[in-house]
């Protein structure tokens, strides 16, 4: 009777014993888990603590670079000369004449179109006319112009190497609808000349 009592309880015993194992394994499968996601938090830390520095250190250059490039543009624009005309007493047009030429051969030079040029001489409300005392000429000039981006670019680098000082006071840049490759160009720029 021994042995039918316990064949009773068998089944509920292999039961137990099963679900124990299964327990015990899902268990440690879990642990495992848990331990597994604990580290690819501890790595992931660790690694946005890493691209915080290296993003810090890249606003750091990007600091310094900006402030070196402001530092050059002042050192260039300082030591960069003003034009003058060989022949003096010229009026304003014709003493502008000569430099506006260099600009407009830089033009042509990368093959920009020019589609229209305003002149403005001597504007009253220039500050540096009215700080001179008359010993400059300024003309201020508004050129529409179409490019592509590489001929644009190649004379702005151009423009920036010009040897004589000018002050490009504002540039606004559309790409064409129709093409996206050409440039549309507002370019308004102050020449500068010794009487």
């Amino acid at each position: 009777m021994n042995s039918e009592k316990l064949k009773i309880f068998i089944i509920p015993i292999l039961l137990v014993v099963i679900a124990f194992v299964s327990a015990f394994s899902l268990g440690s499968n879990l642990v495992n888990n848990i331990q597994e996601l604990l580290n690819t938090k501890t790595d992931y830390e660790g690694k946005v603590d890493i691209l915080k520095k290296k993003q810090e250190k890249l606003d750091d250059l990007k600091k310094r670079e900006a402030d070196e490039a402001r530092q050059l543009a002042e050192e260039q624009r300082k030591s960069k000369p003003f034009y003058k005309p060989i022949t003096s007493g010229l009026d304003t047009e014709a003493v502008i004449a000569g430099e506006f030429t260099e600009v407009l051969d830089l033009i042509r030079a990368n093959k920009i179109k020019v589609r229209a040029i305003k002149y403005d001489y001597d504007p009253q409300d220039d500050v540096f006319v009215q700080s001179s005392g008359g010993s400059y000429n300024v003309a201020r000039l508004h050129m529409e112009m179409v490019a592509t981006y590489s001929n644009y670019d190649s004379f702005l680098k151009e423009l920036y190497k010009h040897e004589h000082f000018l002050d490009i006071v504002s540039v606004e840049v559309v790409p064409y609808r129709k093409n996206k490759q050409i440039l549309l160009i507002n370019f308004k720029m102050k020449l500068y000349a010794k009487k």
